[in-house]
């Protein structure tokens, strides 16, 4: 349910269950987990999904079984914060509940025009993971944070772009391609000079 592609350098990992809206499983959290602790030799990593839903958040049987408070979506976003190469979320359809971390975490984002995000975390009666909101917070604002976690607004990809929380919004047969634009320079980049810029980003 994860396919990870290597390509010289060039990691894309695919969310691979459109048949359930690429919700999320405990076995599918480890998997991405391994893959970002492995991805220290990568130079670039896209993250993106298959099928017209990037992810619908966790899986409700597993929701229900706990899912929903396990700290993998932690660590997840954790070790893709930290990764030294360049990480971009290409969300290829809406984005909702937990999966919104691993895409914060991203250093770059863009979505097709259809895709919607929510996190209604409150309505459902679950504290987000640590991070996610001073992720969110960070690049929107605490208000808007506030109008997804709190008033669970489902934000447009045109409203997340005006937001800043995407990047570009690119129609759906260019965002693989534009996602590897993207990161184009990067996989060329000599690797010291390019972790110089990250930090001075930060």
């Amino acid at each position: 349910m994860i396919d990870l592609q290597q390509d010289d350098g060039l990691w894309t990992v695919t969310l691979n269950n459109p048949g359930k809206a690429n919700a999320l499983t405990g076995s599918m959290l480890e998997e991405l987990l391994r893959i970002a602790e492995a991805a220290q030799e990568a130079r670039a990593l896209i993250l993106t999904g298959a099928g017209r839903v990037f992810s619908a958040g966790a899986d409700i049987e597993e929701a229900r079984a706990g899912l929903t408070t396990s700290d993998l979506w932690e660590r997840l976003s954790g070790t893709i914060a930290d990764l030294p190469c360049l990480t971009v979320a290409a969300l290829n359809g809406t984005l909702a509940g937990g999966a919104n971390g691993m895409v914060l975490a991203c250093d770059l984002r863009i979505a097709v025009p259809a895709a919607k995000i929510f996190y209604p975390v409150m309505k459902l009666g679950f504290l987000p993971q640590p991070s996610d909101p001073k992720r969110m917070a960070a690049l929107i604002g605490p208000a808007r944070t506030k109008l997804i976690l709190m008033a669970g607004q489902k934000i447009t990809a045109v409203e997340a772009y005006e937001f800043g929380l995407v990047d570009r919004v690119v129609d759906p047969e260019n965002l693989l391609p534009t996602a590897r634009d993207l990161v184009a320079d990067r996989l060329v980049a000599d690797p010291i000079v390019a972790s110089g810029i990250a930090r001075l980003c930060q």
